[in-house]
């Protein structure tokens, strides 16, 4: 038997993520320098760890319910209201393994085979792969620096056919930085209004931004019903080991999600929503904190990266740039590889995250002010030699 032959056609034709291939590479050099990976040096704030501790000394390790534990769904729903002006049940809620889950489980939910998924790209790089597992059919719609890389009315208007199923809004996006503003959402809404057309509003990294209140899609007048809101604790609270994120929505699609989730994970570690709940009721300073340290080295990174010679987007969201590295002459993957070897420093491709994103590179600043400073020094020695 050739095992190979056993596999899967949509898991053997996908490519692997270009951002753990850097990774991997950089495990094995012990003096390289990463900007490369979407992770907050920061270590998870002490009282929400002290959280997760007290439910294991209290013995709290048995399975929680599917959707998750009750307590944390309503923090949830307080959160959103007190920080963004959205207004959920707990019936609304289910909590997940990370954002991943849940951005998995709202695509198998709506998605049947030959719908149509409309993926603004450059972005994260698990929702094509996601699509395509689903049986739906990703439509990248391009962005362009030109228009600070948001998703247009236009670009939106020409890409849905009438098999669109589903737009994926990822703002702030991973990886360019851009935002939508409650403007920009609302031109966007009036393209959707008349259609069915499902949103999965990806706002993972609502709390970093760095120009204004974050404005989540389901704020908007008459989105809220077509609307996924996905998001997690990862990022704004230091918290990716621990595995938890969350999705909002009307509650007949929360049930289907919930039927998928019940089957393939059972429920969310326990111990991670306890640690959640802490965080919910009184994380907000360390949130804020946080973001200032990130919005701090957003603005060094950028300066540096600008007085290299590389022309650069300013980012208001999330916690990476995305320079334009043409100037160089090298291709996006040549640029990573050859500053990986020659300066042991390692950043991600831009076309990781869609064909459109060849001609840049992404840099993570959720990195010390000093690694970042240092990077910055060896990765203008390499351009200079290039340019």
């Amino acid at each position: 038997m050739n095992i190979k032959d056993m596999l899967s056609d949509v898991v053997t034709d996908m490519k692997p993520s270009g951002i753990r291939r850097f990774f991997d590479i950089v495990a094995q050099m012990p003096d390289a320098i990463s900007l490369g990976v979407g992770e907050p040096d920061f270590v998870t704030p002490w009282h929400i760890r002290d959280a997760g501790i007290y439910s294991l000394e209290k013995g709290h390790t048995y399975y929680t319910s599917n959707s998750g534990l009750i307590q944390l769904r309503e923090e949830i729903c307080n959160y959103l209201n007190r920080r963004f002006n959205v207004s959920y049940k707990s019936n609304e809620v289910l909590v997940t393994v990370g954002g991943s889950e849940a951005i998995d489980l709202c695509v198998r939910s709506i998605i049947s085979s030959g719908d149509e998924v409309l993926i603004p790209e450059p972005s994260f790089v698990c929702y094509t792969p996601c699509t395509q597992l689903a049986g739906g059919v990703p439509v990248p719609i391009v962005t362009k620096a030109d228009d600070m890389f948001k998703l247009t009315p236009e670009a939106l208007r020409a890409a849905i056919t009438p098999r669109t199923k589903l737009l994926i809004l990822p703002f702030p996006n991973n990886p360019t930085g851009a935002v939508m503003n409650r403007e920009d959402l609302e031109k966007i809404a009036d393209v959707l209004r008349d259609t069915n057309i499902m949103v999965l509003s990806d706002e993972i990294y609502a709390e970093l931004t760095y120009n204004g209140r974050h404005v989540s899609f389901a704020e908007i007048d008459g989105m809220k019903e077509r609307t996924v809101l996905v998001s997690g604790f990862s990022k704004a609270f230091a918290m990716t080991g621990w595995r938890l994120g969350y999705a909002c929505g009307h509650p007949d699609i929360i049930s289907a999600m919930t039927k998928i989730h019940q089957y393939a994970i059972m429920s969310s570690p326990t111990t991670s929503q306890y640690a959640a709940i802490e965080a919910m009721k009184n994380g907000d300073e360390d949130v804020e904190k946080m973001a200032s340290e990130y919005n701090y080295r957003r603005r060094v990174i950028l300066e540096g990266v600008r007085q290299m010679g590389l022309s650069c987007f300013e980012p208001y969201g999330a916690f990476y740039i995305f320079p334009d590295i043409t100037s160089t002459g090298l291709s996006s993957n040549e640029f990573c590889e050859r500053l990986l070897e020659e300066q042991k420093v390692a950043v991600v491709p831009g076309n990781a995250f869609g064909e459109s994103g060849e001609g840049f590179v992404r840099l993570s600043y959720a990195y010390s002010i000093n690694s970042i400073n240092e990077a910055l020094s060896r990765i203008e020695k390499f351009v200079k030699k290039y340019r």
